[in-house]
């Protein structure tokens, strides 16, 4: 992975000096153009953009790799915790929901609870910070990477390499998907092809897909296992493809991504696999650009706001490619917009503000969950019908958050709202376990980024390695059940074909 120099670690001027006068200057003058904007609750915000803003900075700047978990959060953080509270009061929406309005009233003024849920997440970020530093401390003297940049974090003088064995990678790679084509075809089939899964999808996701789950943890793999084959395939023959070439592979793996699951209502099924596919073409068969990952993240975005209308109201989407008229319509009939997406889809600042707000109103009356979110999560790994009764998730938590204790009928009434770190926290322990939930975050942040950049070229794990980044992100913006959901049906089956398809290794100069 390229990483800094010693002599870009110490140009002026500094990441830091420069993330403070950006923030700072972006909040004065949304200050000074919004009225709404001229309260305290800026000041804190402002502090959090300040701590991503240096790591999202560092990845411009090339002192990052593009894949560097610390700049991906960095990147993703600045919205999250700087730019989506500041665009809640600028356009003046939040989180709301008729049945709740009548229980508990939303607070009259919502920027006193952004700020004291920014110095919450201040405290969090500076543990995050911490904690994420003593792990990528530099211990001796760095290994060179493919650049001739000396690694911040050498690896241990035992760490083996996996290399890949031909005679059992292909063939456990072969196996593989033909197993998850197979069980591919056998979901369309009962569903009488895409056509009538689509309906199925349409009529109610949660009914006509109920009890498959370990199903698609098998049969939605193929696109991520035939990627993986054409990083070998192009690694073994020193096959370095033009631009135009990887354009090409890249639209139809999201092609193909989108006939194995993409269809299935979850925009995430296609996206972190998208990043995973460009991830391993990134590691293993040619560096991309920054200009180039920006410009997939514009395509992101859009996929992400279009595939909202499919989530609403199935292929009744295409509409959205008849023009502006027919989308906008669109947006007006499913709630789906541009502002939505930005706010609801990637931030979580109103619910975390309602979480702060809830428990000020009601005290010990809203119980906390112990840890209950965090089981029901792990609970996930075992198929209901071998354990009916396996503990909620957040399920009744967040459930009871906003209708009152008691209101949670499993499968019946519940909400399904996405709660992220620190949300999630606060629901189990309360507002002062914030901190600790970063320091995990800074634990699993800095031990990818390490490993990211303690692997030699070429090392088999770095196929895989794209999903630990996917996960750090899954963690910051979503909840456990999220992320042990996409930890074990996204990689469950790739992890196995590597560990099948290796040999372990330690290099002469090693040994």
């Amino acid at each position: 992975m390229t990483v800094p120099t010693r002599a870009s670690r110490v140009a002026w001027p500094s990441s830091l000096a420069l993330a403070a006068a950006f923030c700072t200057a972006l909040t004065a003058l949304w200050v000074l153009a919004v009225p709404a904007l001229q309260h305290w609750f800026v000041v804190p915000v402002t502090v959090c953009g300040v701590l991503m803003s240096e790591d999202a900075i560092e990845w411009l700047r090339g002192r990052l790799d593009v894949f560097d978990p610390v700049g991906v959060v960095g990147l993703l953080g600045v919205h999250v915790f700087f730019l989506v509270p500041l665009l809640h009061v600028y356009w003046d929406r939040w989180i709301s929901t008729a049945y709740w309005l009548a229980i508990v009233p939303p607070p009259a003024d919502w920027r006193p609870w952004l700020g004291w849920m920014a110095l919450l997440n201040g405290a969090g970020l500076l543990t995050y910070r911490v904690v994420r530093a003593r792990l990528l401390r530099r211990r001796g003297r760095g290994a060179r990477n493919r650049a001739g940049a000396v690694s911040s974090a050498a690896p241990p003088q035992s760490q083996v390499v996996w290399r890949l064995a031909p005679g059992r990678f292909w063939p456990a790679l072969a196996v593989a998907v033909a197993i998850t084509a197979a069980a591919q075809i056998f979901v369309y089939s009962l569903f009488g092809g895409i056509g009538g899964y689509v309906s199925a999808y349409e009529q109610d996701v949660r009914v006509s897909f109920a009890g498959m789950g370990w199903l698609f943890l098998i049969s939605e793999t193929t696109p991520i296992l035939a990627m993986m084959g054409l990083a070998a395939y192009a690694a073994s023959r020193r096959w370095v493809p033009s631009w135009l070439t990887i354009a090409l592979i890249i639209a139809a793996f999201f092609a193909l991504r989108l006939v194995f699951g993409g269809l299935r209502g979850s925009r995430s099924n296609t996206i972190w696999a998208l990043f995973w596919g460009v991830g391993m073409i990134h590691l293993w068969v040619r560096p991309i650009p920054k200009r180039i990952i920006v410009a997939g993240l514009g395509f992101l975005l859009t996929f992400s706001y279009l595939y909202g209308f499919y989530k609403s109201v199935g292929r009744d989407a295409l509409r959205a490619f008849e023009g502006a008229d027919e989308r906008a319509a669109l947006s007006e009939e499913t709630g789906r917009s541009v502002e939505s997406m930005l706010l609801a889809d990637l931030g979580r600042s109103d619910i975390q503000a309602f979480i702060l707000y809830r428990r000020q109103r009601t005290g010990p009356r809203l119980e906390l969950a112990h840890g209950r979110t965090y089981v029901g999560a792990l609970a996930l790994l075992v198929p209901r019908t071998l354990w009916p009764e396996r503990p909620h998730t957040k399920l009744r938590e967040g459930t009871e958050l906003f209708y009152g204790t008691g209101s949670y009928v499993p499968d019946r009434f519940y909400t399904s709202y996405v709660y992220g770190l620190a949300g999630e926290a606060m629901l189990n322990f309360g507002v002062l376990a914030v901190p600790f939930a970063f320091a995990g975050f800074g634990l699993l942040v800095g031990g990818v980024s390490r490993r990211l950049r303690a692997y030699e070229p070429r090392d088999a794990r770095q196929l895989i390695a794209p999903l630990g980044v996917v996960l750090c992100i899954i963690a910051l913006v979503s909840d456990s059940d999220n992320l042990v959901f996409a930890l074990v049906k996204n990689g469950a089956v790739p992890v196995l074909v590597i560990w099948l398809g290796c040999v372990r290794v330690r290099p002469l100069w090693r040994r």
